[in-house]
């Protein structure tokens, strides 16, 4: 049996037993026979089909959508430390959604998906800001280039975060727990508005997988053979940037995912992202679910916001990841 294989074989059922173990553990302990015997427990049914169901879901994609575009960065950046927050495309969300709880901000039609809505917006803005500034800085566009102008707007845009929570008031708690990530009472509404999104930004990622194994040899290299780097950059770029608008959008800023994941992957079945992409996107998801499932249940009844329960994880491999790099270059 192929090492690939094996490799997608666990991923798969590690994604499905994080699955059945989310939408039967918690407060009311679920029997897994209620998924396909509706009939047999109908109040059970309706808390697993309409509360647990969407939340794991939207968790497996937000996570999925963070871990998928945090690998393409990785390989894109050819920096293991890199993640789907480089280019400030989340601050550029973050700014959207607290201008919307700051303000009360309220969009006729949309009603409560105002938030996400603005979110988006915010992310999108942000991120041909970022393009423009940088190709107007450097026609070449040089990943160097890139992050630095993603580093300012970053700081930028944090800056403004900060000074709408030092003017709240009453909203300063909803602001506060929509920074730090969440994925809670949304249901199916925001799982339906989301998976478009991850499904295109992951789309087109994976039809630059052969250009981003060339270009860990180095733009040069892979000029030589043929890719479009510029192009093959800035597509990269956009597909990352709309993963990362999505997720944020939904659940707020939830760190870590898209530097573990990607890392370990690449540790455990190699660098090839024909199958580095699409072991992040599976194992992203597992991971947020877990996760989930721990910030609503390790303090029961009360609920932990998800962004802490990553931050737990990801800041003891991303010290693993620095020392180990660092061991690297000595």
């Amino acid at each position: 049996m192929s090492k690939n294989v094996i490799a997608y074989g666990v991923s798969l059922l590690t994604l499905v037993a994080t699955i059945l173990l989310g939408v039967t553990v918690g407060t009311v302990s679920i029997s897994p026979s209620v998924l396909w015997n509706p009939a047999s427990d109908e109040a059970a049914a309706n808390i697993l089909w309409n509360i647990r169901m969407p939340r794991v879901i939207l968790a497996g994609l937000v996570g999925a959508a963070l871990a998928i575009a945090g690998a393409a960065f990785q390989g894109l950046l050819k920096n293991p430390l890199a993640d789907p927050y480089t280019l400030g495309v989340s601050s550029g969300a973050s700014v959207g959604a607290v201008m919307t709880l700051f303000f009360g901000i309220s969009i006729p039609y949309l009603g409560p998906f105002t938030l996400p809505v603005m979110s988006m917006m915010g992310a999108l803005l942000t991120m041909f800001a970022v393009m423009s500034f940088a190709k107007l800085v450097d026609r070449s566009m040089k990943m160097e280039t890139v992050i630095l102008t993603g580093i300012i707007f970053s700081s930028f845009l944090g800056s403004i975060i900060s000074l709408m929570i030092a003017l709240t008031g009453e909203e300063l708690r909803q602001i506060i727990g929509w920074l730090l990530g969440s994925v809670s009472m949304r249901g199916w509404p925001y799982v339906r508005m989301a998976l478009p999104f991850v499904l295109i930004g992951s789309f087109i990622l994976w039809l630059k997988r052969r250009e981003l194994n060339a270009m860990l040899f180095g733009e040069e290299r892979a000029q030589h053979l043929g890719v479009d780097v510029k192009k093959s950059k800035l597509t990269v770029l956009i597909g990352g940037s709309v993963l990362t608008g999505a997720a944020v959008s939904v659940s707020g800023t939830i760190g870590f995912v898209g530097l573990v994941v990607p890392h370990m992957t690449r540790l455990l079945w190699g660098s090839d992202h024909r199958h580095v992409l699409p072991l992040s996107f599976i194992n992203g998801a597992a991971l947020l679910i877990v996760c989930d499932l721990v910030s609503r249940t390790i303090i029961s009844p009360t609920e932990l916001p998800i962004g802490v329960i990553t931050a737990f994880i990801g800041a003891p491999v991303f010290a693993f990841i620095f020392f180990r790099q660092r061991k690297g270059v000595a």
